[in-house]
């Protein structure tokens, strides 16, 4: 095995990952979450084999596993509704993000924009479960990700 320290590391999109390492991904989930208690019984449970599992479980690894502390920023258009700003917050202190700063418009014709920032290194949930429970919100026009980092 090369010095990891000579290593070059890439980001990819899952799409473009093998199904060996997409299902490798997925077993390693299920160990960690405590789901299934061995190896044996997390490859059986996503349909891969042993072999394959070592070959990729020290290769692959979800982006989030990797940054410890990450900072999100959010822009977030909203209708002017009275709590909604509140009702905001509390989907983000539920999911466990730290918000670093937020900025407001004044509503105009009945819309604000909002942007966040957010240390969302212990969030509980995935981004994009995250940014699916904000959309989710009625008074929640859209809401996308506009940068994100380590601190």
């Amino acid at each position: 095995m090369k010095n990891v320290a000579n290593q070059r590391y890439y980001l990819v999109r899952e799409d473009v990952l093998t199904d060996a390492m997409q299902k490798t991904l997925q077993a390693k989930h299920l160990l960690q979450s405590g789901s299934v208690s061995s190896i044996w019984d997390a490859v059986k449970e996503v349909d891969l084999s042993r072999s394959a599992f070592y070959k990729y479980r020290d290769a692959v690894f979800p982006f989030h596993s990797i940054v410890r502390e990450r900072i999100l920023t959010i822009f977030i258009q909203l209708q002017d509704e009275k709590g909604a700003l509140a009702k905001l917050l509390e989907i983000i202190s539920e999911s466990h993000c730290n918000v670093l700063t937020i900025h407001q418009t004044i509503p105009i014709q009945g819309r604000a924009n909002v942007t966040l920032s957010l240390d969302v290194t212990s969030m509980a949930i995935e981004l994009d479960q995250l940014i699916q429970l904000l959309k989710k919100l009625e008074f929640v026009e859209s809401a996308e990700v506009i940068s994100s980092g380590a601190l």
